[in-house]
């Protein structure tokens, strides 16, 4: 089951073109694909519509899309051949805009943190900073899909051994997925310094991921 290779026909091929197309569509047009089709804050002067969807297939730089095609080459594959394409791609886009609302949610208590303040502190004046960041910073990436893609495949085949790149020793994916899922929670609610990694989105595609596997795990007939 897994290694039958990648069909060309498949949602995964496809999805995994679409964001190759767009991260070379945005090498060669940084800035509008940035304004355009990165998300930014609801309220922020710069949001547009169609960042919602869009965002998902925007990355930073190479080592941003590699590990996120790459974890969707090596698990969305998987979990397609399991569920399907249609409920695939229903999953992928569920879990990617799913973590975008916990990111955005939890922007959305910091600003109403700061703008509900009557008696600004110097605490305060460092949160006008970050709300301006907020204002100003866009998120990208299918990072949250791929998290609950990660979920997912931890979930079906607890007990399946990966292993990684840069741990060259067998691990079972329940003990990986749940590790990983910690340290970006610890991570989110740390929020240290220079740290420009969206952790909550990917809690988020984390959380969404379970919540619609354990949905769909009560009727078990497409599961195997």
């Amino acid at each position: 089951m897994f290694n039958q290779g990648l069909n060309p026909r498949s949602v995964t091929f496809n999805l995994i073109l679409i964001n190759i197309l767009m991260f070379m569509a945005s090498t060669v047009w940084r800035e509008p694909m940035i304004e355009n089709c990165a998300l930014f804050y609801p309220a922020s002067p710069y949001f547009k519509p169609v960042q919602i969807l869009a965002h998902m297939f925007m990355h930073a730089n190479v080592g941003h899309i590699f590990g996120n095609m790459f974890g969707l080459f090596m698990f969305g594959a998987v979990l397609e051949r399991v569920w399907g394409p249609k409920r695939f791609l229903i999953f992928y886009l569920a879990t990617g805009l799913g973590a975008a609302v916990l990111y955005m949610g939890i922007q959305a208590l910091i600003v109403y943190n700061f703008t509900g303040s009557v008696h600004p502190s110097a605490d305060k004046v460092r949160e006008f900073t970050r709300l301006m960041q907020i204002y100003a910073t866009p998120v990208l990436g299918a990072s949250g899909a791929i998290f609950g893609i990660l979920v997912a495949f931890g979930m079906l085949f607890p007990n399946s051994e990966i292993m990684l790149l840069f741990f060259p020793v067998p691990i079972k994916a329940k003990y990986f997925v749940t590790g990983y899922f910690l340290y970006e929670l610890y991570s989110g609610i740390a929020n240290n310094p220079g740290d420009e990694v969206a952790h909550f989105a990917h809690v988020g595609g984390a959380l969404f991921g379970f919540i619609l596997v354990k949905i769909w795990n009560r009727n078990r007939d497409y599961l195997y």
